[in-house]
C-alpha cells in the first residue's frame, strides 16, 4: 500500500480512467450527503485562510506500487461516492459554465476535457469515471448531454438535477465554486493486489459519507476476491437479477432485511440486525460443502441466495405472478408481518419443491396473517413472535405438513400463544381500531371476505357513524340518550362504528337518519359493510354494540384458528421424559427457616413475572421455566445460590454481584451465578433474574 496526499482535482486530471467493480454498491449518496460537500465547497471557495479541505480517501488497485504512472484504469475500492458526487457537481458547472471561465483552468473545454473525459479516447475509454450497469449509463447520458436510458438511475439523475439548481441559485458565484473546488484534497491511495488484501481493507475503513450496508458488505465479501471472468458470471447471473428485482429503492431499504430472513432460516439463530454481515460469513464458512471446490461453494451460496430473495420478493415486494398467492401476499404486506418471514422463505421453498399444494401453502400463510392479527387485536406483546417464527418450522412434520402447522400454533405456550375465538371475539368488539396501525387492512378484509367482485377501499374513507364530534347535535344527543358522552368515548372508534363510504364530508355530522336516508347515504350504500346501518332506525349504544358482535363473528371466519382435537394435539405435544418425581421436602435445606423464608419469597416473585412461568423441583435444584429453564436455585445451608441460564456478557449488573461460572460444571444452567442470602438483596436479584426471563421470551432479539 501507498498513500500520499493529492488535491483532488490534479488526481482526477492525471488519473487515466477510474472503474467502479461490479461488486461495488451502486451510488448511494442522497440530498443529505450532497448538501455537506456542496456547503464545504462554498465555505472553502468563499474563505481565503482555508488553503485545503479534505474529504477522504481514494483507495484503488494497481499493478504496481507506483501511482498513476501507467495508463490502466484504476479499480475503486473505496471513495466510489465522492468521486461520482464531484463528477456530478463538474459536469453541472460545465454546463452552466459555457463559454465563459470564471476562475483559470475551469473553462466547460477544460473542466470536460481534464476532469470528466479523455478526449483522445473512444468507448468505454472515452469517459474519466466508469460506473456500474444503471449508474453507469446514466451518468455518460449527463455528461453527453443524452436522453436518459428507459430506467434511469434515480441517485444519479437527481442529485444531477440538485447540483444544477444550487449552481443556478449561485450564477453569481461560480468563480467561488471553481476555488472550492480547487481546494478539495484527498488521500491517495494505491493498492498491490500481490501484496495487499482489498477486502480485509474494504471492511476496516471508515469512510465519509454514506455507510456501507451489510447488503453491500456481502457482496463485496462474495465477489471481491474473485477471478474477474467468474465474477463478472455470478454478478451477471446471480447478483445484478436481485438488484433488479428489488428496484433501486427497495434494494436499499429490503434488502438487508431479506438477507438477515434468509439467515435466520438457514441457522435457526436470528443475527443481530448490525451484524448480519459477519453472520453470513460464519454461515459461508460453516455451510461450505467440502467436496466442492471454493469457486464453486461460492456459486452454490450466491444460487441459493438469488432463488431464495427471488421467493422474498414475491411476498414482499409484490412480485408474485400467481394471482391468488399475490392476493395472500398482499394481506400480509398490509398487516407488516416482517417475523414471519424466515418460516415463509421455507414454505415458499416447499411450494416450489411440490411438497405442499398451492392451497394448503395459502391456507398456512392465512394461519400466519390470522396469528399475527389476533394477537395485535388482543394486544399480546410482539416480542416474542421473532423467535417462535425463527424456531417455527423445526417442529413441522412435512408428511402432514398443515395438520403439523396446524397443531404447534395450538401447543404454543402461554406468552406465544394463538388467541382463541373466545379472547378474540371479545377484544375485537372494543379496541380503538380507528388507530390501530393497519386500520384499511381490516376493513378491506371484512368487506371482501368471500367476495369475488373485490371493493377497492383505497377509493373510500373511514368514517365515524357516531361522529367524532365533542359538540354533538341535539339529534344524536337524544338518540344516545343522557349518557351520550359516556358512550361517544367508549363506542366512538371501535369496531361496531366504524366503516367505510365515499360520501365522508357530505355525511359530516348529520344525524343518523339523514345519514341513511339522503342521495349516496347508508340505504343506497353497496357496500357489506353498510347492510346493517342502511336498515337501522337509530344508532345508539345499542345497536353498536349488536353490528361489533355480528362483525367479530364474521371475522372468527375471516381471521381462522386452528381446532384440532385434545387426542389429536396430544400426539404433537413434546413427550416428557419419565423421570422421578420431587417435592419442595426433598431439599434439605430448605427445612431450615430462614432459608424457607429466603426460598418462599423468592419463589413468589419469580412465579408473578410472567403467567408463562412455571416450577418443577428436581433433585440438585429447582428449576423454573418459560419453555426452558430460566433461572434454578440451589438451597444451601444459610444462602441460596442461583443459576441464571444466559451468556455472562448478555447480563446487565450494576453492583458487579454476578459471578461468571462459563464451565465451572455447576448444577443448573447458564454461565451467571449470584447468591441471595437475605430478603433485601431481592428486589435487584429479582432484576436480574427478569433479565434472563425477558432473553428467553425474545425480548432482546433486536439488539
Amino acid at each position: 500500500m501507498k498513500a500520499t496526499e493529492a488535491k483532488l482535482l490534479d488526481f482526477l486530471k492525471k488519473s487515466p480512467q477510474f472503474v467502479i467493480p461490479i461488486y461495488q454498491r451502486t451510488y448511494s449518496w442522497t440530498q443529505k450527503e450532497c448538501r455537506q460537500i456542496w456547503d464545504d465547497i462554498l465555505r472553502c471557495g468563499l474563505n481565503d485562510n482555508i488553503s485545503v479541505h479534505f474529504i477522504g480517501s481514494i483507495v484503488y488497485i494497481e499493478s504496481g506500487l507506483s501511482q498513476v504512472t501507467h495508463q490502466s484504469p484504476l479499480l475503486v475500492i473505496d471513495g466510489q461516492q465522492r468521486l461520482t458526487t464531484i463528477t456530478l457537481i463538474l459536469a453541472a458547472l460545465a454546463f452552466e459554465i459555457q463559454e465563459t471561465e470564471p476562475l483559470d483552468g475551469f473553462s466547460q473545454r477544460k473542466i470536460r476535457n481534464y476532469f470528466l473525459l479523455n478526449p483522445e479516447e473512444s468507448g468505454d475509454r472515452y469517459f474519466k469515471l466508469l460506473l456500474s450497469h444503471t449508474d453507469n449509463a446514466s451518468l455518460k447520458a449527463i455528461i453527453n448531454n443524452t436522453d436518459q436510458p428507459t430506467n434511469p438511475s434515480l441517485r444519479i439523475k437527481e442529485n444531477f438535477e440538485y447540483f444544477q439548481k444550487l449552481i443556478l441559485e449561485n450564477k453569481n458565484n461560480l468563480g467561488v465554486i471553481c476555488k472550492g473546488l480547487a481546494k478539495l484534497v484527498v488521500v491517495d491511495i494505491a493498492l498491490n493486489r500481490e501484496q495487499d488484501n482489498p477486502q480485509l481493507i474494504f471492511e476496516s475503513m471508515n469512510s465519509t459519507g454514506k455507510e456501507l450496508s451489510q447488503a453491500d458488505l456481502i457482496r463485496n465479501f462474495i465477489l471481491m476476491g474473485l477471478e474477474p471472468q467468474f465474477q463478472t458470471r455470478l454478478y451477471e447471473e446471480y447478483w445484478r437479477p436481485m438488484e433488479i428485482d428489488f428496484g433501486q429503492e427497495s434494494y436499499g431499504t429490503h434488502f438487508d432485511s431479506f438477507m438477515r430472513h434468509y439467515l435466520t432460516f438457514k441457522t435457526g439463530e436470528i443475527p443481530n440486525i448490525n451484524s448480519v454481515y459477519e453472520a453470513f460469513k460464519t454461515h459461508s464458512y460453516q455451510s461450505r460443502d467440502k467436496s466442492l471446490s471454493e469457486n464453486d461453494h461460492i456459486e452454490s451460496l450466491v444460487k441459493d441466495i438469488r432463488k431464495h430473495s427471488r421467493n422474498f420478493c414475491s411476498m414482499a415486494l409484490d412480485k408474485e405472478k400467481d394471482l391468488e398467492l399475490k392476493i395472500v401476499f398482499q394481506d400480509l404486506q398490509e398487516l407488516k408481518v416482517d417475523v414471519a418471514f424466515p418460516l415463509l422463505l421455507e414454505l415458499y421453498e416447499d411450494y416450489q419443491k411440490s411438497l405442499i399444494s398451492k392451497e394448503i401453502f395459502s391456507a398456512i400463510v392465512r394461519l400466519i396473517e390470522s396469528y399475527v392479527f389476533r394477537r395485535a387485536i388482543c394486544t399480546i406483546p410482539t416480542n416474542s413472535m421473532n423467535l417462535t417464527f425463527a424456531k417455527f418450522s423445526k417442529s413441522i412434520d412435512k408428511t402432514r405438513y398443515l395438520e403439523s402447522v396446524e397443531a404447534q400454533f395450538q401447543i404454543l405456550p402461554s406468552y406465544r400463544r394463538f388467541p382463541n375465538d373466545e379472547e378474540f371475539h371479545r377484544d375485537l368488539q372494543i379496541r380503538d381500531l380507528y388507530h390501530f396501525r393497519s386500520r384499511r387492512y381490516w376493513l378491506r378484509r371484512l368487506e371482501n371476505f368471500n367476495r369475488k367482485e373485490m371493493v377497492m377501499i383505497d377509493e373510500y374513507t373511514i368514517e365515524h357513524i357516531l361522529p367524532q364530534n365533542e359538540n354533538l347535535n341535539e339529534a344524536w344527543k337524544s338518540s344516545l340518550g343522557k349518557d351520550w358522552q359516556k358512550i361517544q368515548q367508549t363506542w366512538l372508534h371501535t369496531l361496531g362504528n366504524l366503516t367505510i363510504t365515499g360520501y365522508n364530508s357530505e355525511y359530516s355530522d348529520r344525524a343518523f337518519s339523514e345519514k341513511c336516508n339522503m342521495k349516496g347515504g347508508f340505504k343506497e350504500s353497496p357496500l357489506k359493510l353498510n347492510a346493517e346501518i342502511g336498515k337501522s332506525e337509530v344508532w345508539n349504544e345499542d345497536t353498536i354494540k349488536h353490528r361489533a358482535d355480528r362483525l367479530a363473528t364474521l371475522a372468527l371466519e375471516v381471521w381462522k384458528a386452528p381446532n384440532l382435537s385434545d387426542t389429536l394435539l396430544q400426539s404433537y405435544k413434546p413427550k416428557k421424559p419419565t423421570s422421578e418425581t420431587y417435592t419442595i421436602n426433598d431439599h434439605r435445606y430448605l427445612s431450615n427457616p430462614n432459608v424457607r423464608e429466603l426460598f418462599e419469597a423468592f419463589r413468589k416473585e419469580v412465579l408473578s413475572l410472567d403467567p408463562c412461568v412455571n416450577e418443577e423441583f428436581l433433585k440438585l435444584y429447582i428449576a423454573y421455566k418459560a419453555e426452558t429453564n430460566f433461572v434454578d436455585v440451589v438451597p444451601q445451608a444459610r444462602q441460596l445460590r442461583i443459576s441464571l441460564n444466559m451468556r455472562f456478557s448478555e447480563i446487565s449488573d450494576p453492583k458487579g454481584l454476578c459471578r461468571d461460572i462459563t464451565a465451572l460444571g455447576r448444577w443448573g444452567n447458564g454461565d451467571v451465578e449470584i447468591s441471595l442470602s437475605g430478603l433485601e438483596e431481592l428486589p435487584y436479584v429479582i432484576g436480574l433474574v427478569r433479565q434472563s426471563l425477558e432473553l428467553q421470551l425474545g425480548e432482546k432479539v433486536e439488539r
